[in-house]
């Protein structure tokens, strides 16, 4: 069976996408961020390949397991005791679920809202004459180091 590219849940700082990609690649995380970072020195690009992962890889699935143990009824009579009958009962995971859902619909607007606006400023960088998209890198930044302290806060 062939390897998976997913966004790990394990080892995420901001999207998970470095931790993915080094679980893939069988690599450090942290040699995965630094070639991020690197890349965002040397014209910007890292920035936008991670958003463009962060919204076009999948999460890596939930698995649930259930520890139940289920009992054979061996009665030799018709009626059996409750005791000897015992049945696994599947767990309720709809309420993980619905909040699985509603952090992936979040993450896909903040993602889409993130594209658009450098979209935009792309747009304008080719527009306007005196636009240089390049002095406003450390305003996108401070927006996302700020939206990330925000979105801290509330968890």
């Amino acid at each position: 069976m062939p390897k998976k590219l997913y966004r790990s849940r394990k080892d995420k700082m901001i999207g998970g996408v470095a931790g993915g990609l080094a679980e893939y690649f069988e690599v450090d995380p942290t040699l995965v961020r630094i070639i991020f970072i690197v890349t965002l020195f040397l014209g910007g690009s890292g920035v936008l390949a991670y958003i463009i992962l962060w919204i076009v890889v999948p999460e890596e699935p939930y698995v649930f397991t259930t520890a139940g143990t289920t009992t054979e009824s061996t009665s030799s009579s018709s009626t059996a005791s409750s005791s000897e009958q015992k049945s696994t009962a599947e767990p309720d995971f709809t309420a993980y679920r619905e909040a699985y859902e509603e952090q992936r619909h979040r993450r896909r607007n903040i993602g889409g809202t993130i594209l658009i606006i450098i979209g935009v400023l792309f747009l304008a960088d080719n527009f306007i004459p005196r636009f240089n998209f390049g002095d406003y890198w450390p305003l996108i930044l401070i927006a996302l180091g700020f939206g990330l302290l925000l979105r801290s806060k509330k968890n």
